[in-house]
């Protein structure tokens, strides 16, 4: 492998992201990895870069458009700023731009707090180009998925001492796009807290978790895609 920063189309405009392709010839299928509200940090470069090691096709856009910060006020001033149709047109940007780096089918969407809800909401949003969607506990009060537009297959991934989007949370949500006739699978882990993926913050890092996640999310995207 040997990611690195690309530019690409996004309805008209210009959008950034971080594109990750498998070794040796031959296309596989595509992933929009969706970053959490810090921004486009290593930690999701790497995620892509863990796809590619799998096969895929990966690519992290760039949704703050370079800006990224490690202070969570920071961080929760840039969320509650998001401008959903900016974020729209990089994300089916996105989806266009792995088919021109050698995706073949329809491509999966994995996203992680913020980018959960925000892949969800692609995969609603854009139901021709979205397959299946991984959700890690995904939260954003202003992002409003249409589960009725939705047609991709969702695993929905919750920490179990998570008290920002709680089991709960996760059980009324499976509920909601089931109840719209739509495919929903709850996956939580009793002793992940909120980020568990996260193996850049140690301090909410949970490994088994993580790795067991890992996983689940690999074989759903194999099953869908």
């Amino acid at each position: 492998m040997s990611g690195g920063r690309i530019e690409y189309r996004a309805n008209g405009g210009k959008a950034h992201g971080y594109l990750a392709r498998p070794d040796g010839a031959g296309n596989g299928k595509g992933v929009i990895v969706v970053q959490e509200w810090w921004g486009l940090m290593p930690h999701i470069e790497d995620i892509a870069e863990r796809f590619a090691k799998e096969g895929y096709v990966a690519l992290a856009p760039d949704l703050w458009d370079g800006k990224r910060t490690t202070k969570p006020d920071e961080a929760g001033r840039m969320l509650m700023a998001l401008n959903i149709d900016d974020a729209h047109k990089k994300l089916a940007g996105a989806a266009a731009a792995l088919h021109e780096n050698g995706s073949t089918g329809k491509v999966g969407a994995v996203g992680f707090c913020m980018g959960g809800q925000l892949a969800l909401y692609a995969a609603c949003a854009l139901p021709k180009e979205i397959g299946a969607c991984v959700d890690f506990y995904g939260i954003h009060p202003n992002v409003k998925p249409r589960y009725a537009d939705l047609d991709a297959p969702v695993l929905l991934i919750i920490g179990g001492k998570d008290k920002s989007v709680t089991p709960a949370h996760g059980k009324e949500l499976a509920a909601a796009i089931q109840a719209a006739g739509k495919r929903a699978t709850l996956k939580v882990y009793d002793e992940g807290d909120h980020a568990f993926f996260n193996d850049a913050r140690p301090e909410v890092y949970h490994e088994a978790s993580a790795k067991d996640s890992w996983k689940e999310t690999l074989s759903f995207l194999k099953a869908n895609l």
